[in-house]
């Protein structure tokens, strides 16, 4: 449960560690990159951006992008950063292991797929934490320390672009993203290779020997120990740390992965769609808890637009109000689409930093800095990734093909200041 003053104990924080972490956005250009590393697992790709680019260091950000294949599984994991991921391509699973939560999603034996009936299939029931189904144009928010996994149950890739906040008053680590893998083999380019002068070089001999050899969690116990913890034999111990598995964090289902979990009809989305709009996404903060928390919402629909013009397009935003979830990790989105040629005026981010996928199409951007110089000007295409530091302003001109993003924002509910159009405050201004 929150309360108003444990929120603006969070802001503060984030306000503190903003000041001692972030680099000077006055002193940086911004210009749209690309995925520095790729990395190979057996059933798809994960891209990383790089996360010494200055735009990136100016954001305390890191941009991630996983391609599962069908019936791929992208291995459970937990980070020492809040994650917001948008869900670019594709349907799936999604499953977030909260700690102190019941595993509401039960079935018998008789219920299931295979619908054998022995005494024993009876006794083994499936029971697990609640499993959620996502598809394009989902964005997903995970608190720090939360253990996740995804699986492609669908017919085409899976693609999931994934911002970390390193900044976030949450990690009290250093400005490294760490990835803690509860399975598999992960590769040791996983790991942050984000410069920090703060970090002595004897500390960083000593990391680097420790990526010589980069396990899951349970490779770093003792046999018997864990053993002993999970009441199983040494045996089952040994394939859990999985030493000798070279597949990567995505890895290859088989059979299909059978999970507990309703299907939700689209009467069903309706409807929740329309209690939301009557609740007005509002909270009190007791009626929703981490357990029963939304973790998705959907940005891609049309109908849900917050500005929509039918000659150039339409914005629509995901922040704390329709999402609130976002209150405690501090972030919000916003999904744009421009229609061919189409402009959207110059703006700027009042309270957040916008970092922008760029997910169809293309166009031309601006960026203007606070001594009236463009810090970028130039075109920028599908699966690149470009930041608009707080308060720079920005214009937008989508190309033949139109322009589509998603942005990423660095506060739960970040503002925009219009310079041009109706609401403007070129207007406002006597």
């Amino acid at each position: 449960m929150r309360t108003p003053q444990a929120d603006r104990v969070a802001t503060n924080s984030r306000g503190h560690d903003a000041l001692s972490s972030r680099t000077n956005a006055s002193l940086i250009g911004s210009k749209p990159s690309s995925p520095a590393r790729r990395i190979r697992s057996e059933a798809g790709v994960t891209e990383i951006w790089d996360e010494n680019d200055q735009q990136f260091q100016c954001a305390g950000v890191v941009v991630m992008r996983h391609t599962i294949k069908q019936q791929g599984l992208l291995l459970p994991s937990y980070s020492n950063t809040p994650k917001f991921i948008y869900v670019d391509q594709g349907r799936g699973f999604h499953g977030a292991a909260i700690p102190g939560c019941p595993e509401t999603f039960q079935s018998s034996g008789k219920n299931s797929r295979d619908r054998r009936e022995s005494s024993e299939d009876q006794q083994q029931k499936d029971q697990h934490q609640k499993v959620r189904q996502v598809r394009e144009g989902d964005v997903v928010a995970l608190p720090a320390g939360v253990a996740d996994w995804f699986y492609n149950n669908g017919d085409s890739p899976l693609v999931l672009v994934q911002l970390l906040d390193t900044s976030n008053a949450a990690n009290q680590l250093d400005q490294d993203f760490r990835k803690f893998f509860l399975g598999g083999n992960p590769q040791q380019e996983l790991q942050s290779q984000r410069s920090s002068n703060q970090r002595g070089q004897h500390e960083g001999e000593s990391r680097r020997g420790q990526q010589e050899r980069y396990r899951n969690l349970f490779g770093g116990f003792d046999e018997r120990l864990l053993a002993e913890a999970f009441n199983v034999d040494t045996k089952l111990v040994r394939r859990m740390r999985n030493e000798n598995d070279n597949r990567g964090i995505i890895v290859q289902v088989q059979h299909e992965l059978q999970v507990v979990s309703p299907q939700e009809s689209r009467e069903e989305e309706e409807r929740e769609r329309e209690h939301q709009r009557r609740q007005g996404g509002g909270s009190n903060g007791l009626e929703e808890s981490f357990c029963t928390a939304r973790l998705k919402h959907n940005i891609n629909n049309p109908e849900d637009a917050d500005v929509f013009n039918p000659q150039a397009g339409r914005l629509t935003t995901v922040n704390s109000l329709n999402l609130p979830i976002l209150r405690h990790i501090q972030l919000s989105a916003q999904r744009g689409v421009l229609y061919p040629n189409a402009l959207m005026t110059p703006n700027w981010n009042i309270n957040a930093h916008s970092i922008c996928y760029i997910t169809r199409g293309s166009g031309r951007i601006q960026i203007v800095g606070d001594n009236g110089q463009a810090v970028f000007d130039g075109q920028v295409q599908e699966g690149q990734v470009i930041t608009a530091p707080q308060n720079f302003a920005v214009v937008k001109k989508a190309g033949s093909k139109g322009l589509e993003w998603v942005s990423f924002k660095t506060n739960d509910n970040a503002q925009i200041s219009q310079m041009a159009g109706r609401v403007s405050v070129i207007r406002a201004i006597p």
